[in-house]
């Protein structure tokens, strides 16, 4: 299912990319230069926020002290915080995650860099910075992208991942065509400070174009917060809620988007909400 849905034979597939505009072409380690910087501090609570949600269900000792020491590299007593002791200490704190299994196997985030810069892109789009006077924000540019891929008129199947599912779910709240399904993998729409009063609108619900929403997580994903969107967001007025099911990966690196398509629980609806779209 998933090869059917990556060559274009099973669907109309068009992917938005918008990663270039985080970046100014000049390649640093592999992660590249953010052209907006999320502050140290933003990064912190970010990164703070995902280690508690941790903390509060750890899968065995061993995770325990490795977040219990992250969350004393963040958030240290009797220290003086300035702005570069602060990047120093998130840069420690993630080294330490990488000692959790889930982060430490192959994968996006090769290294506590690569993952601070991920962080700090979702820190970024939802600090919604404006690059001049005259420029959009990179919030707006990125959602423009997304808007472009879109079908304006016939049914469009959306499946977004980390950063993308708050674009996205942005995004559709302007979107005039119908959506049969919404579907979010590996989401940090769930954690409860560092990114869902920073979403907009407000309060949160699902965008009226969308005809039903599957949110799917796992437990070894960590930039997922509160997994269960439906307690968080409201239904739009086709009484329509986000449903989150959890998958495993057993035990393999959970957060790239082909780790969630992988799975038939995941795939499976995503290739009856396309056949139906077709019959239409």
């Amino acid at each position: 299912m998933v090869p059917g849905l990556l060559d274009g034979s099973a669907a109309d597939v068009r992917f938005a990319h918008y990663g270039d505009l985080f970046t100014d072409g000049r390649m640093q380690g592999g992660a590249g230069r953010s052209t907006v910087e999320a502050g140290p501090e933003a990064l912190r609570e970010l990164l703070l926020e995902a280690v508690d949600e941790r903390l509060a269900g750890p899968a065995d000792e061993h995770e325990a002290r490795v977040l219990r020491r992250a969350r004393t590299q963040l958030a240290p007593e009797g220290e003086q915080q300035g702005l570069g002791n602060v990047g120093r200490l998130v840069l420690n704190a993630a080294n330490t995650l990488m000692a959790l299994p889930g982060l430490r196997r192959a994968g996006s985030w090769a290294s506590a860099a690569m993952m601070v810069h991920h962080l700090g892109q979702v820190r970024t789009y939802l600090d919604r910075e404006e690059a001049s006077g005259t420029v959009p924000g990179i919030d707006r540019r990125i959602r423009e992208r997304v808007a472009a891929e879109l079908d304006p008129v016939g049914p469009t199947v959306v499946i977004a991942h980390s950063l993308g599912t708050v674009v996205s779910f942005e995004t559709l709240h302007d979107h005039p065509g119908p959506v049969p399904l919404f579907v979010t993998l590996g989401s940090p729409i769930g954690m409860r400070t560092a990114v869902r009063p920073r979403m907009r609108p407000q309060p949160l619900r699902v965008p009226e174009s969308v005809g039903a929403w599957l949110n799917f997580w796992d437990r070894d994903d960590f930039v997922v917060g509160q997994p269960a969107l439906e307690k968080h967001i409201a239904m739009n007025d086709a009484a329509v809620a986000p449903v989150s099911r959890r998958v495993d990966s057993d035990g393999a690196w959970a957060h790239p988007a082909v780790k969630y398509l992988s799975q038939p629980g995941v795939a499976g609806p995503v290739v009856e909400a396309l056949e139906a779209a077709a019959l239409r």
